[in-house]
């Protein structure tokens, strides 16, 4: 069970990390759009609605991605595009899963200051594509938020699901080429958020972002290897996260300084349901959870990004954690909790827990530096968002504010590195939103 160690609940300070933030112009056109350290540049790059090489327009909130090898130095990233409800598909000939929905992800290369090369859609007609995660096979997995399919009734936007395909699922998205658009069904369906698959593609870790109830913490053990076959073959085993000797443990809830918990897995019998005529969006949407929690699995609130460092999958709760100032809405009283699960020794325990909004408010994806010395944090919160650093002691510093006011309030979402190190790349996820390159002297 607990034990001491680091917590944001006991390690208030804040470090200086790369200095105090100052306005920045954007070298794109020189508007200020983010406050950073002191020698930090930045260019932003693909803002909705600007037209793609194929003469596709971009799509907007742009949300989880990754960075991976490209030509020349440049990166291709692979880019999430969270769009939900019933509507016009993305367009650009890549391969449709389904017609009636509109979310996606483009590619595009660029080179490490935020110069567009070549760029096009690579999967559309999926829905509310939130986070995903990188291969060590050069692929990206991305993740749909949303249970939507027209054998429930309509989520939170009250748009009929008449006519969709079942959503819900996990693609896989190469880098060359394009998406085949092929769900991989077995990994379950339900609200997935993050995904982090391990070197050999053996497991892939996933996270659940089930908004006004419980989340879970997931991992899919496909038929073979994913690396050995270079693509993630359906057909697996779906499981689902439980405390030892704890059954329903609550770790959402405010946790002891590091705490650390022995962990085991509870398999989920059904993880693609078909529902009954007459279900409900919130039935749906808790199924494949209520598996896993009627055998013990442990409970969360809204896990969100994912990344994985080795044998390290570092996970965030965006609402976890003790109730220090206001709720925020939805399932979770906290401001934000982060995770880190030991795949060799199979141990969770607490990175670290946010001591109120003001130090930390709703953390969402995750990053590890290059460095291997901390996380990068995005925040979406209510009021000013920042990146923040997350050093692996638990000391957090400021790294970039969002400083545009025609994005006032809006979250970052996506951090990733260049595989040089020398760009961090991340989008400001709204209707109009953007990504983003920035660069500077990170060796300080």
């Amino acid at each position: 069970m607990a034990h001491a160690g680091h917590s944001g609940r006991r390690r208030r300070r804040r470090r200086r990390g790369y200095g105090k933030l100052v306005p920045t112009p954007d070298r794109r056109d020189g508007v200020v759009r983010l406050d950073l350290p002191e020698g930090f540049r930045y260019r932003t790059f693909h803002v909705t609605g600007t037209t793609l090489g194929d003469g596709t327009p971009v799509p907007g909130r742009h949300d989880g991605m990754a960075a991976f090898r490209g030509r020349r130095g440049n990166s291709v990233i692979v880019r999430n595009h969270e769009i939900n409800g019933p509507g016009p598909t993305i367009g650009g000939g890549a391969p449709l899963y389904d017609p009636m929905t509109q979310g996606g992800n483009v590619v595009v290369e660029v080179d490490c200051y935020g110069n567009v090369v070549r760029d096009r859609v690579a999967l559309q007609g999926t829905q509310m594509n939130c986070a995903g995660g990188p291969t060590p096979w050069g692929t990206w997995i991305t993740c749909e938020e949303t249970v939507n399919g027209d054998d429930v009734g309509p989520d939170f936007t009250g748009a009929p699901n008449v006519g969709l395909k079942q959503h819900g699922y996990l693609f896989e998205v190469p880098t060359k080429g394009t998406a085949d658009a092929t769900p991989i069904r077995a990994a379950g369906r339900f609200a997935h958020e993050a995904a982090a698959a391990t070197r050999d593609g053996d497991a892939i870790y996933l996270t659940e972002d089930n908004f006004n109830f419980p989340s879970g913490f997931y991992r899919y053990l496909p038929p073979e290897p994913a690396r050995r076959k270079r693509r993630l073959l359906d057909g697996g085993e779906l499981q689902m996260l439980k405390v030892v000797g704890v059954d329903n443990a609550a770790l959402q809830e405010g946790q002891p300084a590091g705490a650390s918990y022995r962990v085991e897995w509870v398999t989920i019998d059904d993880p693609d349901p078909t529902f009954a005529p007459g279900t409900t969006n919130d039935e749906a949407i808790r199924a494949v959870g209520d598996q896993g929690r009627a055998k013990g699995a442990a409970t969360f609130s809204r896990l969100e990004g994912a990344y994985i460092d080795r044998h390290r999958v570092y996970f965030v709760s965006t609402q976890g954690g003790a109730l220090v100032d206001e709720a925020p809405f939805g399932f979770g009283d906290g401001r934000g909790q982060v995770w880190c699960y030991d795949t060799r020794r199979d141990e969770l325990s607490l990175v670290y827990e946010s001591p109120g909004l003001d130090t930390l408010d709703l953390p969402d994806n995750v990053v590890v530096s290059p460095r291997r010395k901390s996380l990068v944090l995005c925040e979406d919160g209510g009021g000013d968002n920042f990146l923040r650093g997350l050093t692996l002691d638990g000391d957090l510093f400021d790294f970039a504010r969002n400083a545009d006011p025609e994005q006032e309030s809006q979250e970052f979402a996506g951090a990733t590195f260049s595989h040089t190190g020398q760009t961090l790349f991340v989008n400001i996820q709204s209707a109009t939103g953007s990504s983003i390159a920035i660069w500077g002297p990170w060796h300080r």
